[in-house]
């Protein structure tokens, strides 16, 4: 018994971290890798429920199946951060609006778009930046190393069109 409650467990993580990976790649528009996926998937999820329904009789096999599922879920949100897809925009409002923070930023190689804005307190140094997700962190370090007391917001754009980014990123 020992052995199929092993094998339940390992199939759930499986299954279910193919599962989230599928549809993080179905939200971000990658259909054919997540159709891929799902083919894979649907096969494990069918061997899976098939062992956990052939040991209903057992608690254990439950136990280990809804276990192995919340793992599941952790291990493909594991997996998709380090794969880190898609883009990450950020908006950045600087007190410093004299510094060349964004001409820094553009010579690092990021797409920054800046203008200056009014706050409550004066003058503000507003720029908008396209990054790829994995560069999320080293973006982020660099903007707090130029102006540690900048207000940072990330959105994860769903659609992008136009710019010099657009060549690069439908390669």
């Amino acid at each position: 018994m020992l052995k199929i409650l092993i094998l339940i467990f390992i199939i759930q993580i499986v299954y279910v971290s193919a599962f989230t990976l599928r549809m993080i790649l179905t939200l971000k528009g990658q259909k054919y890798i997540a159709s891929l996926i799902s083919t894979l998937e649907v096969t494990i999820y069918v061997l899976g429920l098939n062992l956990v329904l052939s040991y209903l009789d057992h608690f254990a096999s439950l136990a280990v199946y809804a276990i192995g599922y919340a793992l599941g879920v952790l291990a493909g949100s594991w997996i998709e951060e380090k794969l880190a897809l898609g883009y990450i925009t950020l908006k950045v409002i600087s007190n410093k609006p004299d510094e060349q923070i964004a001409q820094v930023l553009r010579q690092a190689g990021y797409g920054v778009t800046s203008w200056l804005g009014n706050g409550r307190d004066g003058d503000r140094l507003i720029m908008e930046i396209l990054a790829k997700r994995k560069n999320q962190k080293q973006l982020n370090d660099k903007i707090l190393e130029l102006d540690a007391k900048a207000f940072v917001i990330f959105h994860e754009p769903n659609q992008i069109h136009g710019g010099f980014w657009t060549k690069a990123i439908k390669r």
